[in-house]
């Protein structure tokens, strides 16, 4: 029992009514979904879970496909907000690891990608509409690292790493990353772990300090009224200055790196246990010899 709610595992022989009575009412008559498209036949084939509340009623339900595909993700609208979102995603995606599944995938609703990505789940081709509505693919392998393919993808990685660090991030910049650390989505994950309650750290290293300060990087401010969490240093070696990457790190395992950092494509995911290590250690050998931002602290 979690906040007034349980998650378990729903059989659909003896469930399909109260399943049913979820996804219709957010599907069809929220979502005017049509009713032939919300029942299909892998339904039977398909592991669910439920949501009930503590008087049995049910309030959120999705499903996990033999096609290793998340989704029918419902939660009634007078619940949402509660987690039960999140504890239906993570019950499925155990049941995945259970089943030794390397890799799950999902159809996203397009209002619903940092939902997703919150999860580790990293956006992958165009957009598209289906039911009516606009979806992107999303993947998450279970574990390792997603292909990242575009600023979307690199922006959902870095939310996550934020959204599952204990108490440090890393960030190996050539200048800040304009157009990446400069979104919303990013600095408001940034801000939330920089603000929650325990000690946080968040190094950043930059090949170029001046060009972010020239240009009034949004996260600079931020940094300013969190100096006890943000630190920052820029390489000093010429090796380091023609380092050609890009990557960012947390301390539970996660990790995304981007071979040319001038480009967003890469791999990352908040389940690269290895790849964390390997970056977190070159990190800190570079972060030695660098020298510290001292320009930024009188912005």
């Amino acid at each position: 029992m979690s906040a007034g709610y349980t998650v378990a595992a729903a059989d659909y022989a003896r469930d399909h009514a109260r399943l049913h009575a979820v996804r219709s009412t957010v599907f069809i008559d929220e979502q005017q979904v049509p009713a032939e498209l919300e029942r299909d036949a892998l339904d039977p084939l398909s592991f669910h879970v439920l949501a009930t509340g503590e008087d049995g009623v049910p309030l959120g339900t999705a499903r996990l496909t033999p096609e290793r595909r998340i989704g029918r993700m419902a939660v009634l609208a007078g619940h949402r907000g509660r987690g039960i979102g999140e504890a239906l995603l993570d019950a499925l995606v155990a049941e995945a690891r259970r089943r030794g599944w390397p890799q799950v995938s999902l159809h996203a609703q397009l209002h619903a990608l940092p939902f997703y990505a919150r999860a580790g789940f990293v956006p992958s081709g165009p957009a598209f509409v289906e039911a009516g509505i606009g979806h992107r693919e999303m993947h998450r392998r279970l574990p390792g690292s997603s292909a990242v393919e575009d600023v979307e993808g690199a922006a959902a990685v870095l939310v996550a790493l934020a959204g599952h660090a204990r108490r440090e991030l890393g960030l190996y910049s050539r200048a800040m990353d304009p157009g990446l650390l400069d979104r919303r989505d990013v600095l408001d994950a940034l801000r939330r772990f920089a603000v929650r309650p325990g000690e946080r750290r968040i190094r950043i290293l930059l090949q170029d300090a001046a060009t972010p300060q020239r240009a009034g990087a949004p996260l600079l401010p931020l940094a300013q009224r969190l100096p006890s969490v943000f630190a920052f240093r820029e390489v000093r070696d010429p090796v380091d200055a023609r380092y050609p990457s890009a990557y960012a790190f947390n301390d539970t395992g996660g990790a995304c790196f981007r071979p040319l950092g001038h480009r967003y494509d890469g791999e990352g995911g908040i389940d690269d246990a290895p790849v964390a290590r390997r970056l977190q250690l070159d990190f800190d050998r570079v972060w030695e010899r660098s020298r510290t931002c001292t320009e930024y602290r009188t912005l």
